[in-house]
């Protein structure tokens, strides 16, 4: 890790996991004491405590990087958003997609109530990962056998949530490489399908699962395609840490539920039609270095992370103040060796973030020649 990035990492992540850990434990004395008696009330005090974590990692992207995301949409659809429940699936483009996620559902005031269905490990990670267990976000083994009930259950936990939420699903399974798409074009090939670009081939399976057990209560589809334009060099979290900005075009284009066909067979057609769609997209992305200039939407850069960010600054300096001067723990070589220890865990927690979120960590198997097609 270069210099500049550990002097920022160490600063940052003593902040982070801090008071993290802070949101974890009050997340936990609400999950006891209130969600036995009343799931809502506690999902209401819970988006709320949510959010106090989730948007230092947005200061990190708004206010410390700089990195500028760019939202392609129509109107009606912007006016809409944060305001009703929503599936969302994304093509997987970049290490930061959940993040770049995380944006457009705090531009739209449902960062608390913004969920995913993520890989089990994930809930492992400590403070980001116990949150979002706290959260209800979905965990897969990557099974079919043993996720199809969990996807079941958690689809249906979902019917009764009092604010609007979006579910986000990314249907390619795992995140975009050239090593991952020269072999879903083999696979594409040798199957008759139409050959891939941009993106990977979905796997339809768990969409179509959401399609049909959240269709009663989901009004909409978000279809969402991120591109990074040629002139900006992919955004990672150790580029972010060295507050080096990146460009993060996003078009989001929405579906009625409704209007997707009936039958899980169409439904799952309706899905990889739409993934060639935005292989289309990008082709002219690519092009035009812009999905279009006349649906560019202003999504601004409020100041509820910096106002958080500064909040729990303040409040940890205060508190390590005065836990300095009650126990004299800098006076003695083991309270310097416990310092360093402390310090030390907290660069191997960021460190572990940062290679959590790399493409080349991903471990999803691609297709084979003679594998059955993705479902």
């Amino acid at each position: 890790m270069a210099i500049p990035a550990a002097a920022i990492v160490v600063p940052v992540g003593v902040v982070f996991f801090i008071s993290g850990l802070i949101v974890n434990l009050i997340q936990a004395f609400f999950f006891v004491l209130v969600r036995p008696f009343s799931k809502n009330a506690y999902r209401k005090i819970n988006r709320v405590v949510a959010e106090l974590l989730w948007l230092e990692l947005i200061w990190l992207i708004d206010w410390w990087a700089g990195v500028k995301i760019q939202l392609y949409t129509d109107p009606e659809t912007f006016k809409l958003m944060g305001k009703e429940h929503a599936l969302v699936i994304c093509n997987h483009k970049s290490d930061i997609d959940w993040l770049v996620g995380w944006i457009l559902a705090q531009r739209s005031g449902c960062l608390g109530s913004a969920l995913a269905v993520m890989k089990k490990s994930s809930k492992f990670l400590p403070v980001i990962g116990w949150s979002m267990w706290f959260s209800e976000y979905l965990f897969l083994e990557r099974s079919w056998a043993k996720d199809e009930n969990t996807l079941k259950l958690g689809f249906q936990r979902l019917r009764d949530f009092p604010h609007a939420f979006w579910l986000a699903l990314f249907v390619e399974g795992t995140r975009f490489t050239q090593a991952k798409l020269l072999a879903a074009q083999e696979y594409a090939s040798s199957m008759g399908l139409p050959a891939p670009r941009n993106v990977l081939i979905p796997r339809t399976k768990g969409f179509v699962t959401a399609v049909t057990h959240m269709r009663p209560f989901v009004p909409a589809v978000y279809d969402v395609t991120l591109a990074i334009p040629k002139t900006s060099p992919p955004p990672t979290m150790l580029r972010l840490f060295k507050g080096q900005s990146s460009v993060v075009h996003i078009h989001l284009k929405r579906h009625l539920m409704n209007d997707l066909p009936e039958t899980d067979d169409s439904v799952a057609q309706w899905c990889k039609d739409a993934f060639v769609i935005k292989d289309n997209l990008l082709d002219k992305h690519k092009a035009n270095d812009s999905f279009g200039d006349g649906e560019l939407q202003d999504t601004g850069r409020p100041l509820n992370s910096l106002v958080v960010v500064i909040f729990w600054a303040c409040l940890l300096i205060f508190g390590a103040l005065k836990f300095f001067q009650w126990s004299s723990i800098l006076s003695s070589w083991k309270g310097l060796a416990f310092s360093a220890v402390s310090l030390g865990i907290v660069t191997v927690l960021m460190q572990i973030l940062i290679q959590f979120s790399q493409s080349e960590r991903s471990n999803r198997p691609m297709p084979s020649k003679h594998a059955k097609p993705p479902q």
